[in-house]
């Protein structure tokens, strides 16, 4: 199950085995926006309040194109007594 704020791998396209965090997901559509992952850019028009030009941000990925990446465990491996 991906979650807001886990790590994952994109598993296709043209960010294929790049790591990054989950920021947003949108559960009707199955996407989700990576942080760093699959940016696009967005023309943006002069406003009272902000500067306009070319923004780079972020874009949704389907969750099928991503993978859960498993923390190692730090705990230790327990023997078997002979």
């Amino acid at each position: 199950m991906i979650k807001k704020g886990l790590k994952v791998v994109v598993l296709t396209g043209k960010d294929k085995k790049k790591e990054g965090e989950v920021i947003e997901i949108d559960r009707p559509n199955n996407r989700v926006k990576v942080k760093e992952i699959n940016m696009v850019k967005k023309h943006v028009k002069t406003t009272k309040e902000k500067k306009g030009g070319i923004v780079s941000k972020e874009n949704f990925i389907h969750i099928s194109n991503l993978k859960l990446v498993e923390e190692k465990s730090t705990s230790k491996k327990t023997e078997a007594k002979k």
